[in-house]
C-alpha cells in the first residue's frame, strides 16, 4: 500500500483552531458568573441609584407570617428608628373631616409605590372602625362625610403605616398605627342658628355611685324643650321613663339627650346598669 505525506514548509508555524475558541468560551462563562455572583445572582439594571440590593430587593426588616388583619403581611424593624405616626382630626367647616398625619422616621413616597421596601417610605391606609377606607399620600386628607356614609358609619379612625411594597411596617409583631375618634361634623351656620334653644337644661354627674347634685324634682311646662347633660364615670344607659327616651353613656363622656315634654306627669330619669335615680321631672 503506497503511503502518502504532505510536506511541511519549513519555518511557518502550525495555525491553531479549537483551542482559542474554547479559551474564549471559558473566559465569556467566567466572566458571566462572576457578574452573577458579585451581584447576588440578579441584574444590576434594577437598581434605582444609591439604592443597595437589600434595598432593591425589598429584604428591610423582617417578613413575618402574619398580617395587619387586612390581608397585607406585616414587616418588622427594630424600635430603635422605626416609622411613627399621630393622627390628628377636626370637623370640616363645609363637609366632613380634615385628617392629619404627623410622621416620624418617615417619607411619603407616592412616586414609587408598588416596588420595593425601602427604610423608612412608603404610603398610609386609612380604616374606619377597622374597614379599609382610603389611602393616603401625604400629610393632609379630606374625609368627605358621603365616605364615611359609604363604609357603614363609625368613629374610630386608624391611620396606619406601610412601605412601597405594601407591607406593614410593624414593631414587635404590632402595625405602626394610630386611632383618633370623629366628632360630628360641624353643621352650616344657618342650621346652627336655626336650632331652638332648649327652654330647660339639666347638668348631672354621677361619680363613685353619687349623683350630683343630689336628685330633686323640676317643674317643667307641658310642650317645653328640655335638655339633659349626663356625666358618668362607669358606662351606662340613661333611661327617661314614660317618655321612652334613651341614651348610651359611655365612661368619663358627657351625653347630651334633648326632647319635647309633651306629656304631663311625674318622670323619673335614671340608670339602667347602675340603677340610680338622677332627677324627676313634673310636666305640667
Amino acid at each position: 500500500m503506497k503511503r502518502s505525506s504532505t510536506p511541511s514548509r519549513p519555518g511557518r508555524p502550525l495555525r491553531p483552531t479549537r483551542p482559542v475558541a474554547a479559551a474564549v468560551t471559558v473566559l465569556t462563562a467566567g466572566a458571566l458568573v462572576f457578574g452573577a455572583s458579585a451581584c447576588g445572582g440578579r441584574a444590576t439594571t434594577h437598581h434605582k441609584p444609591g439604592t443597595s440590593h437589600e434595598q432593591a430587593g425589598g429584604s428591610v426588616g423582617r417578613l413575618l407570617a402574619a398580617d395587619d388583619g387586612s390581608g397585607n403581611r406585616l414587616r418588622q424593624v427594630d424600635a430603635e428608628g422605626a416609622p411613627a405616626v399621630t393622627v390628628a382630626v377636626r370637623p370640616d367647616s363645609e363637609d366632613g373631616w380634615n385628617v392629619h398625619l404627623s410622621v416620624r422616621n418617615f417619607r411619603f413616597t407616592p412616586d414609587s409605590v408598588g416596588g420595593a421596601a425601602l427604610p423608612g417610605r412608603g404610603h398610609a391606609r386609612l380604616f374606619l372602625d377597622g374597614h379599609p377606607l382610603a389611602r393616603v399620600y401625604g400629610s393632609w386628607f379630606h374625609l368627605p362625610a358621603s365616605l364615611v356614609r359609604a363604609a357603614g358609619g363609625g368613629t374610630g379612625l386608624t391611620a396606619r403605616l406601610y412601605a412601597d411594597d405594601h407591607t406593614a411596617w410593624a414593631v414587635n409583631s404590632t402595625p405602626v398605627q394610630a386611632t383618633a375618634s370623629l366628632s360630628a361634623p360641624s353643621a352650616p351656620e344657618e342650621s346652627r342658628s336655626a336650632t331652638p334653644r332648649p327652654d330647660t337644661t339639666l347638668e348631672i354627674v354621677v361619680s363613685h355611685g353619687k349623683v350630683s347634685p343630689d336628685p330633686g324634682r323640676t317643674e317643667i311646662e307641658k310642650g317645653r324643650t328640655v335638655e339633659l347633660r349626663v356625666r358618668s364615670d362607669r358606662a351606662d344607659t340613661l333611661h327617661v321613663h314614660g317618655y321612652d327616651k334613651e341614651a348610651r353613656l359611655p365612661a368619663g363622656k358627657t351625653v347630651t339627650l334633648t326632647f319635647t315634654a309633651d306629656r304631663s306627669g311625674l318622670f323619673e330619669v335614671e340608670t339602667h346598669e347602675s340603677d340610680l335615680l338622677l332627677t324627676q321631672l313634673v310636666v305640667r
